[in-house]
């Protein structure tokens, strides 16, 4: 059973984006009850009935900044939040995304230019941003600091109807595959890895799911969480504490030995 106690982040700040939904919101709580200080970002305003319901329940370990991923100007904001509040920073995980399907040729410039700019740009910007905060600090602890950035099991294999969230993703791959390197071959203290999640049940997915019945795919969501769940090894989606638990991991001086690496956590879809 998984010690969910052990305070085995003790001293550790952690940033995340994307922080009040789904994967990114279960990394938070994670991150806290593992004894570290969290800031998290989002779209939503810091006086949203879900960042106050979410601010309310996390607790004073973790504070919140309202942050738009595409913006330089509000990844800056976020880093002075942090840097004012902790004056440190040892973990990023890179979580915000969005998705987009649709046949190739249907896809708009419009779509496409939205997903790498939040995807992909949103990712190189928080790497950008933090990195210097990351690299004074990562010293202190074995391993280094770490960089997460969620990628996808689409940023492995390809799949029909998804080449723009493919494509975004296989960049978010091997950017942190690229970073690892550069900051290993000049001793900064900075690991980087990429988690590849398959089918997880968040908000994302069900959205994206509601998408697909809209265009007359399925009756309902439930049927096609029902044929997802059917072609995974495992036989069923993910839950976000599952995916939380690889990127503690990943965070944790467990995994001081591991940078440039892809830890894939999708039930088996992409051992088939």
């Amino acid at each position: 059973m998984t010690d969910l106690g052990s305070q085995r982040l003790t001293g550790k700040v952690a940033f995340v984006s994307g922080g009040l939904r789904g994967i990114g919101l279960a990394c938070v709580e994670r991150f806290l009850a593992e004894g570290a200080e969290v800031v998290l970002s989002d779209l939503d305003a810091p006086d949203s009935a879900l960042a106050s319901e979410v601010r309310g329940r996390l607790g004073q370990a973790a504070s919140y900044v309202q942050a738009n991923v595409t913006k330089e100007e509000d990844w800056q904001r976020a880093r002075d939040a942090v840097q004012s509040r902790h004056g440190k920073l040892h973990i990023l995980v890179n979580n915000a995304g969005i998705d987009l399907t649709g046949p190739v040729e249907s896809l708009t410039m419009e779509g496409w230019r939205r997903i790498m700019d939040i995807n992909v740009d949103g990712v190189f910007l928080g790497v950008k941003t933090f990195v210097p905060l990351l690299a004074e600090h990562g010293k202190e602890f074995r391993g280094g600091a770490s960089i997460i950035n969620v990628s996808s099991i689409m940023g492995l294999v390809g799949y029909t109807d998804t080449s723009a969230y493919n494509a975004s993703k296989g960049a978010v791959r091997l950017f942190t595959k690229s970073i690892a390197v550069e900051f290993a071959k000049k001793a900064m203290p900075i690991r980087a890895n990429s988690l590849h999640p398959g089918f997880v049940v968040t908000p994302l997915l069900q959205e994206g799911f509601q998408r697909w019945v809209d265009k007359g795919a399925a009756e309902k969501p439930q049927d096609l969480v029902d044929a997802v769940a059917a072609q995974t090894p495992l036989g069923r989606l993910a839950d976000p504490a599952e995916l939380a638990a690889g990127v503690f991991f990943l965070a944790s001086e467990d995994s001081a030995y591991m940078t440039g690496a892809e830890l894939v956590m999708d039930g088996g879809w992409t051992a088939q």
